[in-house]
């Protein structure tokens, strides 16, 4: 694997590195972004982010917050799979934007990359409504990742202000163990909209991803969508899109 590019600061290194078609982006050892030209999907973690909004085969996300860019690899996805989109990408490290847009190919076109502390910004939004708000907010220390915002029920209101009536919701969790602590299930039963809940992963990594929607859906729908879509489906039957998705029944308030 090659280094193409590094830059450290007091306490972060970074690295962009070169894997075969692939450009990969850490932080202190710690994977950010992984992106190809040749392929939309990753295998990983990534591809889970956005999938909770297929559930729906008469649209799909048409204006979308996602809240921790790292490098952009969903921004490259997303624009790839679902141009034409409105992105709107908030992250509070400059040198992530720097990469996503040097290295990685993020253009103003495809995204409007806010430097901002995701907080601050979804406590004071006031804008129209996004159909998907992906929260990928995450740190990490000695190489472990760890989420950046306490998911709690005050983070689930704010998040849902930025929302329309109809919009998807996709939570990263570094794994099941980080999903238990985080208080979820308590956040969820203080009320909210959503009706059906389901949790991503993929095979050789240990982040969760709960999707929240608020209609009646079956894991089925979502294969549906992916089947009907030409290069998704393709993707599919070739092994590069992996996921396993589970129900999650709601517990009652």
């Amino acid at each position: 694997m090659a280094i193409v590019w590094t830059y450290a600061t007091d306490d972060t290194r970074y690295e962009v590195r070169a894997a075969g078609s692939s450009l990969r982006f850490y932080s202190n050892g710690v994977l950010h972004s992984q992106y190809s030209e040749r392929c939309p999907v990753t295998g990983s973690v990534w591809d889970l982010l956005w999938l909770p909004a297929l559930f729906r085969p008469a649209r799909s996300p048409r204006r979308v917050l996602l809240l921790g860019t790292g490098a952009g690899t969903v921004i490259r996805q997303l624009k790839r799979l679902f141009d034409p989109i409105e992105i709107v990408g908030v992250d509070n490290n400059p040198i992530h934007l720097r990469v996503a847009r040097e290295h990685f190919g993020v253009t103003p076109e495809m995204a409007h990359l806010l430097h901002a502390d995701a907080g601050d910004y979804v406590a004071r939004y006031r804008g129209p409504g996004f159909d998907l708000v992906i929260d990928d907010l995450f740190g990490g220390g000695n190489g472990v990742p760890e989420r950046a915002v306490q998911f709690d029920s005050a983070w689930l209101r704010k998040l849902q202000r930025c929302m329309t009536d109809d919009g998807v919701l996709s939570i990263n969790f570094a794994d099941r163990a980080e999903l238990v602590l985080s208080g979820f299930s308590r956040a969820l039963n203080r009320g909210d909209r959503f009706v059906s809940m389901f949790e991503f992963t993929a095979p050789a990594i240990e982040n969760v991803i709960v999707g929240l929607l608020p209609f009646t859906a079956q894991s089925a729908d979502l294969r549906a969508y992916l089947q009907a879509t030409p290069e998704l489906a393709n993707l599919l039957e070739r092994g590069r899109l992996r996921y396993r998705v589970k129900t999650v029944k709601f517990k009652p308030s």
